[in-house]
């Protein structure tokens, strides 16, 4: 297990030495014996507990990615739910850590496209798991009220054995999930390297009224629709 000691240790961001954040993985598991049973009950509660929240994704504001405050939040978006994700594998002892890539996901609305300013979702996260001797990949961002609402259907589920990521055609035989540049993976997360491409793609459009003073915010303050 040596080899995965990086995967099994809380971080800044994977932060389950967070009393709250390891209570809750241990009651989520409860009464469940195997590996594979405990990373279902994982993935299912951070993909329809946690809502999906768009308007977190600002990278300026660090504490918006750590376990402890999607948790309490009780909101995320993709890099987020999977850090909590990832964290609450780590608290019962699974190794876990996430990934990196960049998406077109093709049923996001124009809406979506005019405020970011292109459709590519740069540096979307998902979990990855080491379960029965390999990586298992986990996306848990669109909880099930989300999907339903944006017809982002078929909606992810998880076996505990095979990847779930999003398909690349949806019920309709409609394009979905398209995955582009692989950004790596990664024992805890490179915000660093995230604010800076975030810089160059996003903010000239998405730092707009509404979020001026977004840079200004310091670990205290939580950008969130609550």
């Amino acid at each position: 297990m040596d080899d995965f000691e990086d995967y099994l240790q809380p971080t800044y961001f994977f932060d389950f030495n967070h009393k709250p954040v390891y209570n809750k993985a241990l009651e989520i598991v409860n009464g469940l014996d195997s590996p594979k049973e405990k990373a279902i009950a994982l993935f299912y509660w951070v993909r329809d507990e946690v809502k999906y929240n768009m308007s977190t994704y600002i990278p300026s504001v660090k504490s918006n990615f750590r376990a402890s405050v999607t948790l309490r939040r009780k909101n995320g978006f993709c890099v987020s739910k999977s850090i909590l994700l990832s964290t609450f594998a780590r608290a019962i002892g699974i190794p876990a850590r996430i990934h990196l890539c960049d998406l077109i996901n093709h049923k996001v609305s124009q809406k979506v496209i005019d405020f970011m300013g292109t459709n590519i979702m740069y540096y979307h996260g998902y979990s990855e798991f080491y379960i029965d001797n390999k990586w298992i990949k986990l996306t848990p961002s669109f909880d099930k009220k989300t999907a339903i609402k944006g017809d982002f259907l078929p909606m992810v589920e998880f076996d505990g054995e095979n990847d779930a990521v999003f398909p690349a055609y949806d019920n309709k035989g409609n394009q979905f999930g398209e995955y582009l540049e692989d950004r790596g993976v990664h024992a805890d997360l490179p915000l660093d390297e995230i604010e800076i491409l975030f810089k160059e793609k996003y903010y000239d459009h998405i730092l707009d009224e509404r979020f001026q003073g977004v840079r200004k915010l310091n670990d205290k303050n939580v950008l969130s629709k609550q």
